[in-house]
């Protein structure tokens, strides 16, 4: 059978786009890469990590440790706060869906979802989307160019970062047709931005007053995704049931999702009490990097009967950067000799023998063991290039590739970096005056590390020990989620334990304007927890939002990735690229784990056996 008119124009036009040939003026294309070629063609049936035939039916019970007093992610008020899996990068976007969906099986590519296909010249200097006809919101009605559009109003006039800002590179957007939205950029869109619109959540007009978005609610929001909020009980659980009507269900990118009739997450006050929980049967997934509690937290009747199922899974892409972040608007940490000179101190030797049972590598590289990584690499001559009007912002052992070898090798640290960074210390204009370490006005370096667990708070005692022995003194408070959350989002702290990301990337991109950029780093609510403020770092992300070849995409990213390091804004930790799980054996999954690891959307329950 030959294939139709439109299937081979979709597959034609989605060549041409990802080769980086001329695009076929208002040929529409099915999916869309960043760089290359989508792996999936036109006429593919589903996601190469999902079951299509995956059984639908059962629940499923996730925990998390937090609260939660809003049901509106796309808000400043209680934006940390917001309930899970409205949208959610882990357990899924159970209410709102974007034009386009991500694949998780490649670095950054977009298949059609509220969208079916996509229209952009090879500029990229506009991007045309063809609404599915058949796509609806929860409540049955259509979802229309008119929702795309009132969307941008209302994140530009009330919206939280990053949502707030997208406008910025908008020239206009347009209704062109009954199911055709048309978005026109600036000359301040990259290459990157049109997929960054396919990939914003849309939301109903008809549901939202934009005179009153900004204010948090409890009310169940409506959106189309596969699942309806059918109970909220604040601060503790809220439960999500498959809307059998879902108009999605049979798209490509949705099949093998959604698998269960309903999905409760409940809320925890400590990690202790949530994994007491999952023995009991109440949480029906358990994920743990820590191996201590890997090897003793399923040591249960339940486990030994079989009853719960252990499993490592390995992904593909580089180590989420977790770590001690400094406050460098605080002008204690503005320099970044004293920050280097700290990060020295962080024992990761003892910390992974003594703790962690050998089982972790140390994390220097912000895209650590991918061909993205600066670690242990001299820079080429692109990077050179990149950073000539920088030459100052990067240390000679990050640019020639010797960095780091010290801190890789494992050894605790001893004397000889004690010595090295109160050197450093002394260099910054900091002196020994007894048993404290003072600057030239005689005030003692003193701060305070915030953490949010015991493990949290085991790590920093560490970190607390060493840096004693040099004169600084530095207490630790222990805080709820709640509480660390209002901190971060005000930049209340002097130090605290956290996370670059969820995860990993091999497409790093406009979220990194969001994490590192100067514009984010007095934002309220940004995830540039640092305070990173550089035109250096600015100068990289913007290379690598418009690089058009992998070669020179993959240079600003190393170039990025040695100012990150030199700039030590973060002391890492470790990493454990491997992805432990524990769940009860009702539960079961697809064989192939994707590049990005495994994805909780497309797991199943069992059917009960006739």
């Amino acid at each position: 059978m030959f294939p139709s008119s439109k299937s081979l124009l979709l597959a034609i036009s989605a060549t041409m786009l990802a080769s980086g040939a001329a695009f076929a003026e208002d040929t529409p294309v099915h999916g869309i890469a960043m760089h290359g070629k989508p792996a999936l063609p036109a006429d593919y049936t589903h996601f190469p990590y999902a079951n299509p035939d995956a059984p639908k039916g059962g629940d499923v019970t996730y925990c998390v440790v937090g609260s939660f007093d809003n049901l509106n992610p796309f808000i400043l008020k209680s934006m940390r706060t917001t309930a899970r899996g409205v949208i959610d990068t882990i357990f899924g976007n159970l209410i709102f869906e974007p034009l386009m969906m991500r694949s998780a099986d490649e670095p950054f590519a977009l298949y059609g979802l509220l969208a079916e296909s996509v229209v952009m010249d090879e500029a990229r200097s506009y991007a045309e989307f063809n609404l599915d006809p058949n796509a609806t919101w929860s409540d049955g009605k259509p979802v229309t160019p008119e929702d795309v559009i009132f969307t941008y109003d209302a994140f530009t006039e009330k919206g939280r970062p990053p949502y707030s800002s997208r406008t910025a590179k908008i020239e206009k957007i347009e209704k062109t047709g009954d199911h055709s939205v048309r978005f026109t950029f600036n000359e301040k869109a990259d290459r990157e931005f049109p997929l960054i619109v396919a990939m914003t959540p849309i939301i109903p007009q008809h549901a939202f007053d934009i005179e009153t978005f900004d204010q948090t609610t409890l009310k169940p929001v409506t959106g189309s995704g596969a699942y309806r909020i059918s109970e909220v009980d604040p601060g503790r659980r809220i439960v999500f049931s498959r809307n059998q009507d879902y108009w999605g269900e049979d798209i490509p990118s949705k099949r093998g999702f959604d698998n269960y009739d309903k999905i409760t997450i409940e809320y925890f006050l400590n990690v202790n009490s949530m994994v007491e929980a999952f023995k009991k049967g109440i949480c029906s997934v358990y994920a743990e990097s820590d191996p201590v509690r890997r090897q003793h937290g399923i040591d249960f009747p339940a486990a030994r009967e079989g009853k719960v199922v252990s499993e490592t899974f390995t992904n593909g892409v580089p180590p989420a950067v977790s770590g001690f972040f400094f406050n460098t608007r605080r002008e204690k940490f503005a320099d970044p000799r004293v920050r280097r000179a700290l990060s020295k101190l962080y024992d990761f030797g003892w910390v992974n023998t003594n703790v962690l049972r050998g089982e972790y590598e140390r994390t220097l590289s912000y895209w650590q063991g991918s061909h993205l990584s600066a670690l242990g690499k001299p820079a080429d001559e692109r990077e050179r290039a990149l950073l000539e009007p920088y030459a100052d912002r990067v240390t000679p052992e990050v640019m020639d590739g010797t960095y780091g070898k010290m801190e890789m090798a494992g050894e605790p640290i001893g004397r000889d970096q004690m010595r090295e960074a109160l050197k450093m210390l002394q260099e910054a204009g900091y002196s020994l005056e007894g048993n404290a370490l003072v600057n030239e006005n005689g005030e003692a370096l003193t701060f305070e590390i915030l953490v949010t667990s015991e493990e949290g708070e085991k790590l920093a005692a560490v970190f607390q020990r060493a840096l004693r022995k040099i004169g600084i003194d530095v207490s630790i408070r222990l805080l709820d989620d709640s509480q660390a959350q209002q901190r971060k989002q005000r930049y209340d702290f002097d130090m605290l334990i956290a996370s670059v990301g969820f995860s990993g990337s091999l497409s790093p991109g406009t979220e990194q304007i969001n994490r590192w950029g100067s514009a984010a780093a007095n934002a309220e609510g940004s995830f540039n927890l640092s305070g990173a403020a550089d035109p250096a770092i600015d100068a990289m992300i913007d290379a690598m939002l418009n690089a058009r070849d992998m070669d020179d995409y993959s240079a600003a990213v190393r170039a990025m990735d040695r100012l990150l390091m030199s700039g030590a804004y973060v002391v890492p930790m470790q990493h454990d690229n491997d992805e432990w799980v524990a769940y009860w054996s009702d539960l079961d999954h697809p064989e192939k784990t994707p590049l990005y690891g495994y994805k909780l959307q497309t797991w199943w329950h069992k059917p009960d056996p006739e």
